[in-house]
């Protein structure tokens, strides 16, 4: 675990002034990011809320706010800035490979595919604005990432990402773990041809990706 100089994690006092649910509070934040990224910097925070709210709108629990207060966008601007001061500190150990955005997840038999947050070359980079450390429920998520990740190299023998970086823009904190290292931890040292075949066993040999 480590964090980033000149950083600092958002105050739980500012965090708590929102009343919006926290995932629709750091989405705001991920949108405000995504235009940014796409040198759209004078979009407005009510273009932040409605590419928030498209987004969250997936989950049946989301509620979706009429506007922002600005205690919202307070909080919201700082976690895009730290997510954005982040990416920027791994972008110059990188510069030899681009960054990219929602990174393509093949599905797997009756898995559907899905999308990352980022990914840089052989590195996997996703985002978590939570008030805890890193759990096992993300390292599930991320390990099952490259599984599936990897069951498509075989196929089609692309490459397949050797590390994963996980980051929490709200508590500046980051987590760098190998996923051979992961895999072998979480699985009682099957290889990852092992896990390739318990995975088939599992989800089947349908090869749908949707």
């Amino acid at each position: 675990m480590f964090s980033f100089r000149e950083l600092g994690a958002i105050p739980i006092e500012l965090i708590e002034q929102s009343r919006l649910q926290k995932a629709m509070l750091f989405e705001v934040a991920m949108a405000r990011v995504d235009f940014v990224l796409d040198g759209l910097a004078q979009a407005t925070w009510d273009d932040c809320l409605k590419l928030a709210a498209r987004r969250q709108s997936q989950h049946y629990d989301a509620r979706i706010p009429t506007k922002l207060e600005p205690s919202d966008i307070d909080v919201a601007a700082l976690a895009a800035h730290n997510l954005m001061a982040m990416l920027a500190s791994v972008r110059e150990q990188h510069l030899d490979v681009p960054l990219e955005r929602s990174p393509f997840i093949p599905g797997y038999g009756w898995i559907a595919s899905g999308n990352g947050d980022f990914s840089m070359g052989n590195i996997l980079i996703e985002v978590k604005h939570t008030d805890r450390n890193f759990v096992s429920g993300d390292f599930r998520q991320v390990l099952i990432y490259w599984l599936l990740k990897y069951a498509s190299t075989i196929e089609k023998r692309d490459d397949v990402w050797s590390d994963c970086l996980l980051l929490n823009p709200r508590r500046n904190c980051a987590l760098l773990v190998n996923f051979d290292y992961l895999a072998e931890s979480a699985s009682a040292n099957l290889s990852r041809v092992e896990l390739y075949e318990l995975l088939r066993s599992i989800a089947g040999r349908d090869f749908d990706r949707r």
